[in-house]
């Protein structure tokens, strides 16, 4: 039986993304739940791109820059008693790749919506991962304080498009200029929107909707629809059931203003009550309970040069069972069950970080990572080997020919396209029996070039020569022995190999794809690498 202390450890953590489309206000709600835990003194505006302040989630330069994230990032701290660990995701699709795998490391999300704009393109592709991995989710209504669709029409938007139940945890009083606040229906009380700077959530007034100050605090017209709203919402909405939330069948939702500080607190509060502790993880052994005493992990993430004056590379682990300890001793089990110790271990706050000497399933820690590991990997106790679900990689759909401008330069130039390539930011691959003075890079998104070049020359000290190639597709073939110099393949398609020297098939339109399998029996192609 695990002792009293672990089962204590475990079951107050708390592990969740926050995502949503571009701009809808991820990164500034991630900064102000930071500022209720303490973790922060003064939130950065994401917007200005001229000031000294940014996000403190946002810790590449290239970030600063444009005011976007880009990677993933890791913050930890304290609330009333649990521990909170908070994955901020990038919103942009070109980097959706570092989201979705993001995404295999929670145990739920929060939702963040715009409510000018509703349900977007990029908040329905990530809400189907967190659908396929039945992921609890939250939602979050933000920018109250600006014109806003009709509260009712955004319930319903979200039911039709996403195809999840909701249950409003509180409703809105009016939008924009006449935002006066929310109603708390558990509480049946009134939280009145005063704009204060964001500095700190503004005190509940308690009034009941008979209470007859209430005309004098949200106003004649908003009290009167505010009862009318309620009264609807009583008689034909879902109630709350966590069991469904849970399952990832109902959404609970909450609407405020992260900008303003406003309704950031309760939705912490509801948030943590009704959310989970870690979650059993599925391994090649059968279900893995957090509880367990023996040791587990797996690597969702590795950065390069988050510390600009070492050069380091860190491997971030999803903890998923029992507890780690600095300098233990663990397993590497695609490594072939090599024995290390980790010495090291880290928390994150983005790109600060801090010596750990214990952490505990549900928690996200970083470790020095020499080049031994891979997104994927598992950790465990020795003795205990398992493996976790692999992490799925994208097939990218942009393509072009990279190498360096400086021949002098060869050596960094191996060197940073290989250790981003690692963290799965790109895929790298070469033509079969060529050098690295070129490589083929291959990006989910056309801004991820952009990143490369700008880690490429900031990070690595290399200028790069980027050659757009016509590629859309690519397929790995996953016969075995097979020579692909003899396949019949149309003049535009380009034969490559990744850096485990599997063969690989660029194409430039799916009609070429059905000329090489109609043209050559028995060939079988497919989307995913599955080494």
């Amino acid at each position: 039986m695990p002792d009293s202390k672990l089962i204590n450890e475990i079951n107050r953590r708390r592990t969740f993304a926050i995502i949503s489309h571009p701009d809808a206000g991820k990164t500034t709600l991630t900064e102000k739940l930071l500022l209720y835990g303490g973790a922060i003194a003064m939130a950065g505006s994401v917007k200005g791109k001229k000031s000294d302040r940014h996000a403190v989630s946002d810790w590449m330069e290239i970030e600063k820059q444009r005011g976007i994230s880009v990677t993933s990032s890791v913050m930890q701290f304290e609330y009333e008693g649990y521990c909170i660990n908070i994955l901020d995701t990038p919103g942009h699709q070109d980097f959706s790749e570092d989201t979705y795998r993001t995404l295999m490391a929670v145990d739920s999300a929060v939702m963040v919506i715009d409510a000018a704009k509703g349900v977007e393109n990029q908040t329905r592709k990530l809400f189907k991962v967190c659908v396929m991995r039945h992921i609890p989710i939250f939602t979050f209504i933000n920018k109250l304080d600006r014109d806003a669709k009709n509260p009712f029409e955004l319930l319903s938007q979200i039911e039709d498009e996403l195809g999840i139940a909701t249950c409003t945890m509180n409703w809105p009083i009016g939008n924009g200029v006449d935002f006066k606040g929310v109603y708390d229906r558990e509480t049946k009380t009134v939280l009145s929107y005063i704009p204060n700077g964001g500095q700190r959530e503004v005190e509940k007034v308690e009034a009941t909707l008979l209470d007859p100050s209430m005309d004098r605090l949200i106003g004649e017209a908003n009290h009167a629809q505010l009862a009318e709203d309620i009264e609807l919402l009583d008689g034909a909405s879902d109630s709350l059931d966590p069991e469904r939330v849970a399952r990832g069948e109902q959404s609970p939702v909450y609407f405020g203003s992260a900008l303003n500080n406003f309704g950031v607190e309760p939705f912490l509060e509801g948030f943590l009550k009704l959310t989970s502790p870690p979650l059993p993880r599925v391994s090649d052994k059968g279900e893995v309970s957090p509880f367990s005493e023996d040791f587990s992990a797996f690597v969702f993430k590795i950065q390069a040069n988050m510390n600009k004056a070492h050069r380091d590379r860190l491997t971030f682990l999803r903890i998923c069972s029992g507890k780690f300890t600095r300098d233990m001793e663990i397993s590497h089990v695609q490594g072939g069950n090599k024995r290390m110790r980790l010495s090291q271990p880290q928390q994150m706050m983005a790109s600060e970080r801090e010596i750990i000497n214990e952490a505990y399933a549900g928690d996200i820690i970083g470790v020095f990572d020499p080049g031994i590991f891979s997104i994927g990997d598992t950790i465990c106790s020795p003795g205990k080997e398992l493996r976790f679900e692999g992490i799925p990689t994208f097939a990218p759909e942009h393509f072009a020919r990279i190498r360096h401008k400086d021949t002098m330069k060869r050596k960094q130039f191996v060197k940073g396209t290989t250790q981003i390539a690692q963290e799965g930011a790109i895929q790298i691959f070469k033509e079969p029996a060529s050098g690295m003075e070129e490589v083929i890079v291959g990006v989910v998104g056309m801004l991820q070039f952009d990143v490369f070049e700008h880690r490429m020359r900031t990070e690595y000290n290399v200028e790069i020569i980027n050659e757009g190639l016509p590629y859309q597709y690519i397929r790995w073939i996953d016969n075995e022995g097979i020579d692909p110099k003899e396949l019949n393949l149309s003049s535009d398609t380009k034969i490559v190999q990744d850096f485990k020297d599997n063969y690989l098939l660029l194409f430039t339109s799916e009609w070429n794809i059905r000329w090489a399998l109609e043209k050559n029996e028995g060939l079988i192609l497919s989307e995913f690498n599955k080494n």
